[in-house]
């Protein structure tokens, strides 16, 4: 076993029918930009009536037919958020506790400690995060895992992974490892993952890997380290 091997995304991926929600973030192989990168999937009704919508910097889910949301609380929040020079991305309403707690002199750590898994069993879905804090032309990054301790919700384990950032690698981390009933809650430290120089190829590969049923929307942001510059891909399934 290779600890270092870092993977290809789509080989990681592509036969899974269910991994939930993911999180990328990494350096490009020309060790020129960053990536940060977040997808959604669903298989209920609600879950998978949701798109994404840039608005004020900041990315949201929102919901594709307002007229058939029944239970808006775990699915409709702000996905990216912009503090500074920090960028946040979470799969829930923990993006504003991260951001508002930066706000208040709270580190990434500290605001994730007032949050927990989600309530929703039988699932009990991990909440995952990840934050990127950029200075000096370069850039580290955090991600965290907030899981169940047991199946009955009594406790939550906290995860915290914090990493420098390497040329063309990136890490991955997503809420279910696979499909399932309850969906079984992912393992282990977020995975090593290749990040190419090209945007597109990178939206591409991961967006072509996602199950075609259950996959709803994919954000890829690439950020000039350099000069700041930003590069944005959006897709959502419902047009």
């Amino acid at each position: 076993m290779n600890i270092y091997e870092i993977h290809d995304i789509a080989e990681l991926i592509k036969d899974n029918s269910y991994v939930g929600r993911g999180i990328v973030i990494g350096k490009t192989a020309d060790a020129k930009k960053a990536c940060v990168a977040y997808f959604i999937m669903g298989r209920s009704a609600n879950s998978r009536n949701r798109v994404f919508v840039e608005r004020d910097d900041a990315l949201f889910t929102e919901p594709f037919d307002a007229s058939k949301v029944e239970d808006p609380s775990l699915i409709i929040y702000a996905a990216l958020r912009e503090h500074e020079n920090k960028l946040i991305v979470t799969n829930g309403d923990q993006t504003d506790t991260i951001w508002n707690g930066l706000k208040l002199g709270a580190s990434f750590t500290s605001a994730l400690a007032t949050r927990e898994f989600e309530p929703d069993h039988p699932n009990l879905t991990p909440r995952i995060s990840g934050m990127a804090t950029f200075a000096n032309g370069d850039f580290t990054y955090e991600m965290s895992i907030l899981k169940s301790a047991d199946a009955e919700g009594s406790a939550c384990n906290r995860y915290t992974f914090a990493y420098p950032s390497l040329a063309g690698l990136g890490h991955f981390i997503h809420t279910y490892v696979c499909d399932g009933n309850p969906i079984p809650t992912f393992q282990g430290e977020p995975e090593r993952v290749a990040i190419p120089n090209d945007i597109d190829e990178f939206t591409d590969k991961l967006w072509g890997a996602l199950d075609a049923d259950n996959k709803i929307s994919l954000y890829v942001r690439y950020i000039d380290l350099e000069s700041g510059n930003v590069e944005n891909r959006l897709i959502n399934k419902n047009k």
